[in-house]
């Protein structure tokens, strides 16, 4: 049939496998980075605090398509920021770059939220036995706040699983790009194709949506 023929003439399981790897790079870096941002939000020294707020602030109202473009352009071409010596592998580790720099704000906000839900006392009665910052974030807070940010943190990764079609922007070929390519060439399976591509990101989005739904609520610290 006319349907099956996309999946011959066009390399939709490849970018779809691309747009897999791109979700789990960015969502580990993103996850890690947001984490710090969020210490450093709650840090005593107010240059750090400045700094964390100040980056989460900016980049949460940055597009993703011009950190996207300022990767590809600015830190590659103009800067000279390479990741490896080939294009089609520098531009992929480029856009995990952005889709990171710009996840992990949203992931920090959530955590940050998360700080919210720890009792004050808590950390007083730390601070009352000789616990320093640093211990008392890392052994009573930062757990409970991690805890009680889940569904936000889920939300932010299931935002940048759908965000990854702006990595053709970086000309990284993923399924969005493929997607494009086949309009142009089949507008008569118009129809045929958004459902497929739409297909494929909801058997992304949706088990994540349901394991975040399962582990906020397994986890959620009792009152």
């Amino acid at each position: 049939s006319s349907f099956g023929t996309l999946f011959s003439d066009y390399e939709i399981f490849s970018a779809f496998w691309v747009t897999i790897k791109l979700t789990f790079f960015s969502g580990i870096f993103a996850l890690a980075i947001g984490t710090v941002l969020a210490v450093l939000c709650v840090c005593p020294v107010p240059v750090f605090r400045k700094f964390g707020s100040g980056y989460i602030n900016i980049v949460r109202n940055t597009p993703l398509t011009l950190l996207m473009v300022f990767c590809s352009l600015v830190l590659w071409s103009s800067l000279g920021l390479e990741f490896s010596n080939d294009i089609a592998n520098n531009s992929f580790w480029l856009a995990v770059l952005a889709l990171s720099a710009y996840t992990c704000s949203f992931v920090a906000e959530g955590i940050r939220s998360g700080f919210n839900t720890v009792p004050p006392g808590q950390a007083e009665a730390a601070r009352a036995i000789g616990l320093t910052f640093t211990q008392t974030l890392g052994t009573i807070v930062l757990p409970q706040a991690l805890r009680g940010s889940i569904a936000p943190i889920g939300n932010a990764l299931i935002a940048m699983t759908k965000n990854t079609t702006v990595a053709t922007a970086a000309g990284v070929v993923q399924m969005s790009t493929v997607m494009n390519e086949m309009l142009e060439n089949r507008p008569d399976l118009l129809i045929p194709i958004f459902l497929t591509v739409a297909f494929f990101f909801v058997i992304l989005v949706l088990p994540l949506g349901m394991i975040t739904t399962y582990f906020s609520r397994k986890m959620a610290v009792a009152r």
